[in-house]
């Protein structure tokens, strides 16, 4: 068995050089086998990476040109789309999604950058002249300073582009802290941007846990927190964000439901439902895991969605799997329990993930895709965000009951309606209580150039990610008045000012 590789915070355009305190094991989830050991970062060490940002943004970035800025971002998207398949290969070798969703990640976060390059359209202010006789009133956005980013096992290199691409392009520098999981596609990032010639110390990587999170949150040199994550600890991150005076946005957990109406196309939405429940194990925060079938269709749709769940292979990310693992033996552990909690609450166990061989060499983090039939609130797998391949349907007799089901629900990330009736699809839209929406579409994640973010307890503070909203959140607005005097002077008014 190979010695663990050891994998370490970059600073300043290089790897760290000390000798951690502490550290982290990381695994291969497909064999079990441990293949890192990750340093995680003392208070003092995150001090000294964010005096280092902000030294960079001081002197290097700040009042960096657009035109400079734009070419690091063009040269950087080109870079990532070259290596997005060696990115996707370091994500499955630590999360354990497959080898196409890993590269289909990468690129959902090529778009974040590929917006970015057009910063100095999306940067552009107002004018207006001779407000009041000779006055001029003009509006610009400027960057913050140091930024940092605190983002997910889940979407290891995909969460952190929606962010970092954006900051960098309006002016900040940024220190990111990834998942201690699955760290290594942060690094593999980082050293591109570095290659597109960022300058040193506009981007740091500091690997840590809760220890390194609490230093980002309370040093008064950051200045703006972008966090993704489960709900309770989005709550902590912002409550504790914004106590110590940063802007938060911190998108938390999910629990997504997907109505299908008696009308819809039921193979359709059998195929959306084993697409969106099962992919990368049930690991996404837009992944479906409540299924609202309205009657009298429930027996017709869990039949067609057994029938391709029989069809699936689960296995190592890189065999040609359908699923890989989760992500770690805990976690598999804790989605696993959720099966006999299940059952003791009443639902009917349809299939059980447990059963079944899979494709993978070792003691991998493994279990099969789960289906629950006659699910109701009020049971754990329906009341809890499991984050595993485990679908629960749940039956209702119209329309309304399904709404008001979804509309309950703390939660309100995503959501989607199956149905060939396009006036019951705008009244669902207009309707539901849900931050994305899909009609006739199971993982409503927007385009780069439209933001993402839910309501509810999925979203902390008042701003989603990327797009229009990711460029305000890391700017902040300056409005100018100006007067340019002829040679005469104006003489002596202490009045109030007014438009003449």
């Amino acid at each position: 068995m190979s010695t663990p590789t050891r994998i370490t915070h970059l600073i300043n355009g290089a790897a760290w050089e000390g000798t951690a305190e502490r550290t982290s094991p990381v695994y291969n989830p497909a064999t079990g086998a441990q293949t890192g050991v990750l340093d995680l970062a003392s208070t003092d060490l995150v001090d000294e990476i964010v005096r280092g940002a902000k030294a960079a943004w001081q002197n290097e970035w700040q009042n960096a040109s657009l035109t400079k800025r734009t070419q690091v971002l063009f040269t950087f998207r080109e870079l990532l789309n070259a290596k997005k398949e060696e990115i996707g290969a370091i994500i499955t070798s630590e999360h354990g999604k497959v080898l196409s969703d890993a590269v289909g990640e990468v690129t959902r976060g090529l778009e974040v950058a590929e917006f970015a390059c057009g910063i100095p359209q999306l940067l552009k202010g107002g004018f207006s002249e001779n407000v009041s006789t000779r006055v001029d009133v003009y509006s610009i956005r400027q960057s913050l300073g140091v930024v940092a980013v605190i983002s997910p096992f889940n979407f290891p290199a995909m969460v952190p582009l929606w962010f970092v691409p954006i900051a960098i392009a309006c002016g900040n520098a940024v220190v990111i802290k990834p998942s201690e999981k699955d760290p290594s596609a942060v690094n593999a990032v980082a050293a591109l941007w570095k290659e597109a010639g960022l300058p040193d110390g506009v981007l740091n990587v500091v690997h840590g846990d809760k220890e390194a999170v609490d230093a980002l949150l309370t040093h008064p040199d950051v200045k703006a927190v972008s966090f993704v994550g489960s709900t309770p600890i989005a709550k902590y991150v912002y409550e504790t964000g914004t106590a110590h005076g940063k802007r938060v946005q911190a998108l938390g957990g999910a629990k997504n439901h997907m109505l299908v109406l008696p009308d819809a196309d039921l193979d359709l939405a059998a195929d959306a439902a084993v697409n969106a429940g099962f992919g990368s194990a049930g690991e996404r925060c837009m992944a479906i895991s409540a299924l609202l079938a309205v009657e009298p269709i429930a027996d017709d749709l869990i039949s067609k969605i057994t029938d391709r769940m029989g069809k699936l292979v689960t296995g190592d990310g890189t065999r040609g799997s359908d699923m890989g693992p989760l992500v770690t033996r805990e976690h598999a552990d804790k989605v696993t329990s959720y099966l006999d909690k299940g059952v003791d609450a009443g639902a009917t166990l349809v299939v059980d993930g447990r059963e079944g061989d899979v494709d993978a060499d070792g003691e991998g983090f493994f279990l099969k895709p789960t289906l629950f039939d006659n699910v109701t609130p009020g049971m754990p797998v329906y009341d809890d965000e499991i984050f595993g391949p485990v679908l629960s349907v749940v039956r209702v007799q119209s329309y309304d009951e399904g709404l008001k089901l979804i509309n309950d629900n703390p939660y309100g990330n995503g959501t989607a309606i199956f149905t060939n009736d396009g006036g019951a699809a705008r009244r669902f839209q207009n309707e539901v209580e849900v931050g994305m929406v899909g009609i006739n579409v199971p993982i409503p994640v927007p385009m780069a150039y439209f933001s993402f973010g839910g309501w509810k307890n999925s979203l902390f503070g008042d701003t989603h990610a990327h797009g229009m909203e990711g460029v305000h959140f890391f700017t902040r607005g300056k409005v100018v008045t100006s007067r340019w005097l002829d040679p005469s002077h104006g003489g002596l008014n202490l009045g109030f000012p007014q438009n003449t």
